[in-house]
């Protein structure tokens, strides 16, 4: 079978295997299907998920079941004030040997040697400890002492946010933003989805997820993804948006000067062609357009647009300045 032929064929299988993956996370989850596709383009783009929302939205539990459906190892963490480097990546503890009673260090692994992390509440630990696992997400490794132990593949990181108390905590550098794929806000469900949600929990059985594909399958699909072509108009029309942001650009709109202090780096554009290709992947086209790249614009870039004071005393968010930006490049095309 040709390359070509071979890529069509993962396509397909791609795009069945996005839709059996929807119907066995819709047995426990109830709506949610942006919040859904939005993680699978990360995973599938190696890349890593900033998620916000207020308690009881079902994080834990689309997040495990989603782990569930796609055979992948799950772990939570739950980040405290208290919480060490240690607690996540793991340590060395004094070991005696059965055999001749001599002492030796052995490593025991942390929760972060998993396929899918999540991690609570990000920002309620210090610095020092978030950056332990922000390593872990930028090299795929571990070093403890002597030895660096590489992270099983795939990879991801959904890290939670409680956007309503801030109170005691360590809010994340924008540095340490910037290593996060997509910032996705998740939201009250819709009246039917609530009285549907209530009348599954509160009686009856839930149904058992079904394991749909497995690591190395993923494994293969993320390097397919990645030779996916660009067309020109589509990678001009991401480094425009992503450029689109920086105050410091003669081109750019007057809003930005006035409301942005920093805008987004060459990682936006990145990820912006990225997280197209993988969104056209997954609905079974061998190549994105601009709207994939316009769909996925507002969560790549809401984390990386830095607003001024003046649009914070004019009550604007990242959000609805991205939301104008996107909207500024389309009626200058």
């Amino acid at each position: 079978m040709s390359d070509e032929k071979n890529r069509i064929a993962m396509l397909e299988k791609l795009k069945t295997d996005r839709e059996r993956v929807l119907k066995e996370i819709r047995k426990v989850i109830i709506g949610q299907d942006r919040v859904i596709e939005e993680i699978l383009i990360a995973l599938f783009a190696h890349g890593h998920c900033l998620v916000e929302g207020v308690p009881g939205l079902a994080k834990t539990l689309l997040i495990s079941s989603l782990s569930k459906a796609l055979n992948l190892k799950f772990s939570r963490i739950q980040f405290t004030p208290d919480l060490m480097p240690s607690d996540i990546t793991g340590t060395d503890i004094l070991a005696e040997s059965k055999a001749d009673g001599k002492r030796y260090f052995e490593y025991i692994k942390g929760p972060i040697f998993s396929n899918v992390i999540l991690a609570d509440e990000i920002n309620r630990t210090p610095p020092k400890t978030q950056a332990a696992l922000l390593q872990s997400m930028q090299e795929y490794q571990v070093t403890a002492g002597n030895t660096t132990y590489h992270l099983d593949q795939p990879f991801l990181v959904l890290a939670t946010q409680n956007p309503i108390e801030q109170e005691g905590t360590y809010p994340l550098p924008e540095a340490q933003l910037d290593r996060f794929m997509f910032n996705i806000n998740i939201y009250y469900p819709s009246y039917d989805e609530e009285r549907e949600i209530v009348i599954r929990t509160t009686g009856g059985i839930p149904e058992e997820i079904e394991p749909v594909l497995s690591a190395p399958e993923i494994i293969e699909m993320q390097k397919m993804i990645l030779s996916l072509p660009v067309s020109e108009h589509v990678l001009d029309y991401a480094v425009k948006l992503a450029r689109a942001s920086r105050p410091e650009y003669p081109e750019a709109a007057d809003f930005v000067k006035r409301w942005v202090s920093w805008g987004a780096g060459p990682r936006a554009s990145q990820y912006l062609v990225l997280a197209a290709k993988t969104r056209a992947a997954l609905e079974g086209r061998a190549t994105p357009s601009e709207a994939d790249v316009r769909r996925v614009a507002a969560i790549v870039l809401q984390h990386r647009v830095i607003i001024s004071f003046a649009a914070e005393a004019e009550g604007m968010k990242a959000k609805t300045v991205v939301e104008k930006i996107i909207e500024h490049i389309d009626k200058e095309r």
